[in-house]
């Protein structure tokens, strides 16, 4: 794999396609999840798959990386006859692991990313390097470079990263709510900086609001975010108008309006320095249930 990271793999018979898909299957998880491990778009996953779209040799190094398989088996050199991938090829195509380096856990191209957004979160997008985020996983630049070939490239996974996580808390916190009342008050507090890690999303989220009003890719992840966020919070109201524990309210309107109260409050709260006087998550939450009190509970 002597290409740029950044560069198309030709895959005229289908054949990369093909054992991506095998890595898929043996990895054992949905074809989701598996995009979701290489930090790649699903719909862009599809289109690869189904040969609309070639993979970028990033991307084929991510999927080697995340199914522990030879990157030159990917493109079909070195196949032993097996069927199975050969351990040959691994270190002449992508940068080798020091020795005493422990394996990343959920694979480098994971790694990479969280270091990414932990990074973001405490110094900013533009102050962080690539040798910090090298660092931070006790690599070298080339190896970020190998799976991430420019900042936009890291700037995007490291959004759909914290889109990711974020969906996946909803759906796990909204199962065990008792109600849509309890489901309502649950994603209120899902978004609440009680914690030093929410504080640290939220710092994430500001600094990508900016990056997103600059980049038409981070600019569409963050539509693509509202819109699911806003869709979630209008179905809990829709269907609590329906059983009558919501006011007969437009439930797309009201989930805007929580969702801009929420966003609002937030940005003051990490404002504001824990402990000393101003906005806490205390206020920000107390003033998000008096909201759904006051304008969408059927007293």
């Amino acid at each position: 794999m002597q290409q740029e990271p950044g560069s198309r793999v030709g895959d005229t018979g289908g054949e990369v396609a093909e054992r991506v898909r095998q890595v898929i299957v043996a990895v054992g998880v949905s074809q989701r999840e598996f995009a979701r491990r290489i930090v790649m778009d699903p719909s862009k996953l599809s289109r690869s798959l189904s040969g609309a779209r070639r993979f970028t040799v990033a991307e084929l190094a991510r999927v080697a990386d995340t199914g522990d398989v030879d990157a030159a088996w990917l493109l079909g050199s070195g196949e032993p006859s097996s069927g199975e991938p050969s351990s040959g090829a691994r270190a002449a195509v992508r940068p080798r692991r020091t020795a005493t380096a422990a394996p990343a856990e959920g694979g480098r191209p994971l790694q990479i990313v969280r270091e990414t957004v932990r990074l973001i979160a405490e110094r900013g997008f533009h102050a962080v390097r690539v040798a910090d985020i090298a660092e931070a996983c006790e690599t070298s630049t080339a190896a970020i470079h190998y799976h991430f070939p420019g900042r936009d490239d890291l700037l995007e996974a490291a959004v759909r990263w914290c889109m990711d996580e974020d969906t996946a808390r909803r759906a796990a916190r909204t199962a065990e709510a008792a109600d849509v009342a309890d489901e309502l008050r649950q994603l209120i507090e899902l978004q609440t900086p009680h914690t030093r890690q929410r504080r640290r999303q939220w710092s994430v989220w500001l600094d990508l609001w900016a990056e997103a009003a600059r980049s038409t890719v981070v600019g569409g992840l963050h539509v693509e975010y509202y819109r699911q966020w806003r869709a979630t919070v209008a179905d809990v109201i829709r269907r609590g108008v329906a059983e009558g524990t919501f006011r007969p309210v437009d439930p797309e309107a009201a989930a805007l309006t929580l969702t801009a109260l929420i966003d609002g409050l937030a940005s003051q709260v990490l404002a504001t320095t824990p402990g000393e006087p101003g906005t806490s998550a205390d206020d920000m939450q107390r003033a998000l249930l008096a909201h759904v009190d006051t304008t969408l509970a059927a007293h």
